[in-house]
């Protein structure tokens, strides 16, 4: 029963943290605002079924990810025959047919066939070649192609939820729905507009070679680019820039991108790449010294740097004249959640109202009073002044479980409110079995110290266990289940070790206090 100097005031320092974030829960914002800024404002935010929100249906397009798929093979032909010098025919396709299911082409006589099925058909296992005359003819199969869609919907589904996250939402609900549809739910926002500009954007990302023998043009459609290449925009001119079609790198060897400033106090994008792509910057640019190169996004030129010294270390910049702060940060956010795999669709949207919710936190507010009432009164009735501690315990319970989640800025949903109930309820059996035990040792003849030490001591082993298989069995819910459920299973995690503290710790040391001031405690047997 006896507490160190040091376990004392960290005791105080947790419950003093808890009123402190707890408090701007039950503040209007008028008076918030009036508060000293290091004073914590983090509130308890309602989630969908509580507050209502918007919510969005969304399709992603499987036909782009096959066309895509066809159209990366058609590339990887061109460029193979025209490396093992098999000629093909001149009407070569520039791009497979939207509704097309495979690619075909013609070579310019059958001399060659044999060696052009030998290197087309290691391009990929899984494409099958045939050729008949000099007609070819390269099919996808059916497995490989359903693989690839069925990876486009997982990425979508990881890619939206890092960008509506990164724009400050909490306990968003993101899941898969039939076969090729996502649904997304957005708690508290009656506005969607701009989620939809965010998820609108392909942010893909490429450096290419600058042709610099070809001319900057106003207008593309005049000028014939070099082969091998296409004009593209720039934002920096305004004028048609001359690019490689084959990019030397890509977005998808980005790491990192953060806004900062560069030595002119303008907004720009600091970019970090992996092994691979840190490997290949360093090559293309050891090489092109001198020359220049397009970064590229979206099919459009942000800016075309010129390369001074080879760049080493994986890492560059983006800037750009046209750049603000808020245009840069928004480059920043969507190069960080990559680019999306296909095209999205928003084939429903809505806004939900908190009609409901208003009933369920009417109903669950008058469930918790009367239920916390009863369990308060039964402690006290059944163990006296150890269930007054039990009681405190528990309200001290709530405030710090409040507390942490205003840290985490979670958004409290029904089965957030379930895990709250459970977490209070296993707060509640602790103490039942500490007092249990304490009775247990008075009726041995055990003295008080001996019997509250007791009773600790015996009721530990029941607590730890009960308290460990609630957050294993909450984890692999977190690690598997999506939205509203990951919240119970954070509000029952969080719940589960703020009770173990208030159970075993504070009323121990409440009533440690308690034994110094008062020689004697009366509890029924």
């Amino acid at each position: 029963m006896h507490f160190p100097r040091w376990k004392e005031i960290f005791i105080w320092c947790v419950c003093a943290f808890g009123v402190l974030f707890a408090l701007p829960n039950t503040l209007p914002t008028s008076t918030l605002s009036r508060l000293p800024d290091w004073l914590p404002r983090q509130k308890v935010s309602l989630g969908l079924d509580l507050s209502g929100g918007a919510h969005l249906l969304l399709e992603v397009d499987l036909d782009s990810v096959r066309n895509d798929y066809l159209n990366q093979m058609l590339d990887a032909a061109r460029t193979t025959l025209r490396k093992e010098n098999i000629p093909y025919a001149a009407n070569f396709p520039k791009a497979v047919a939207r509704d097309q299911l495979s690619v075909e082409f013609d070579l310019k006589d059958d001399s060659a066939v044999g060696k052009a099925k030998m290197v087309l058909g290691s391009l990929d296992k899984d494409f099958k070649v045939e050729i008949i005359g000099t007609h070819v003819k390269m099919t996808p199969e059916v497995n490989a192609i359903d693989q690839r869609k069925m990876d486009a919907i997982e990425r979508s589904i990881e890619i939206v939820r890092k960008r509506v996250d990164e724009t400050g939402t909490r306990e968003i609900n993101v899941q898969r729905q039939g076969e090729d549809r996502i649904l997304l739910q957005i708690p508290g926002l009656q506005d969607a507009s701009g989620v939809k500009e965010i998820l609108g954007r392909t942010a893909k990302l490429t450096f290419r070679l600058v042709d610099e023998d070809a001319p900057e043009v106003m207008d593309r459609k005049s000028a014939v680019p070099p082969v091998g290449c296409v004009y593209l925009k720039s934002s920096d001119s305004g004028k048609y820039v001359a690019v490689k079609k084959q990019a030397f790198i890509g977005g998808e060897t980005l790491v990192d991108a953060r806004i900062g400033q560069d030595e002119y106090s303008r907004p720009m994008v600091s970019l970090s790449f992996n092994r691979i792509g840190a490997k290949k910057f360093g090559e293309i640019t050891s090489e092109n010294v001198g020359k220049r190169f397009a970064i590229v996004l979206d099919d459009k030129i942000i800016s075309t740097p010129v390369i001074k010294e080879a760049i080493m270390g994986g890492h560059g910049s983006i800037s750009s004249d046209h750049f603000s702060a808020e245009s840069a940060n928004e480059l920043a956010l969507l190069l960080r959640a990559g680019a999306l795999p296909a095209p999205l669709n928003i084939i429903e949207e809505k806004t939900v109202g908190p009609d409901l919710g208003a009933d369920s936190i009417r109903s669950g507010v008058l469930a918790t009073f009367v239920s916390g009432l009863l369990v308060l009164m039964f402690m006290y009735l059944w163990y006296s002044s150890f269930g007054i501690i039990a009681n405190v315990a528990v309200v001290v319970n709530l405030i710090l479980l409040l507390a942490g989640l205003s840290c985490l800025g979670a958004a409290l949903t029904l089965p957030g409110i379930a895990g709250i109930a459970l977490t209070v309820g296993m707060a509640v059996d602790a103490n039942v079995l500490i007092n249990e035990r304490i009775k247990e040792s008075l009726r041995r003849g055990a003295k008080w110290v001996k019997a509250v030490e007791d009773g600790y001591q015996l009721a530990m082993t029941s607590i730890v266990d009960s308290n460990l298989n609630t957050i294993i069995g909450m984890c692999c819910l977190y690690q598997f289940g999506t939205g509203p459920v990951k919240g119970f299973a954070i509000t029952t995690i969080l719940g589960t070790v703020i009770s173990f503290f208030t159970s075993t710790t504070l009323t121990r040391y409440v009533i440690s206090l308690l034994m110094k001031y008062r020689r004697q405690l009366s509890i029924p047997m």
